[in-house]
């Protein structure tokens, strides 16, 4: 890793898109987790739109930029309000998911706490149930 300043223009990232309409952008860090320990990027998500039930096997924190929605673990009763102004950490290893609430995309602002993202869904995708 080098000592000099690093500059990213989000401008000049990539756009992936995700299952159900949401979109990413990675910031900090690529799909090799080569270089440096965090993860970040920008998630927009449409109304609507909910993640599938998942865990990370590091610490994620999510800071909401814009929108509302809502956040749990899952086996919790506690759903967090997400809004501008709010950000969560979801354990290590710990199954969570996140929705849209309202008719306004949801951008979140993403660290994951590992220089590679890593995606444990609790079903396989098309899975029904």
């Amino acid at each position: 890793m080098s000592d000099a300043l690093t500059v990213i223009r989000h401008a000049e990232r990539p756009t992936v898109d995700f299952p159900g309409g949401a979109t990413y952008q990675p910031i900090i860090g690529d799909d090799t987790g080569a270089g440096l320990p965090i993860r970040t990027g920008i998630q927009t998500s449409p109304p609507g739109y909910q993640t599938r039930l998942h865990s990370h096997p590091y610490a994620e924190v999510l800071t909401v930029l814009e929108g509302r929605g809502e956040a749990w673990l899952a086996g919790e009763d506690e759903v967090v309000a997400l809004e501008p102004g709010v950000s969560i950490t979801f354990p290590t290893n710990r199954v969570h998911a996140f929705r849209v609430v309202g008719d306004r995309p949801l951008l979140t602002y993403g660290i994951h706490t590992f220089g590679k993202r890593i995606v444990n869904y609790v079903e396989p995708p098309g899975s029904t149930g």
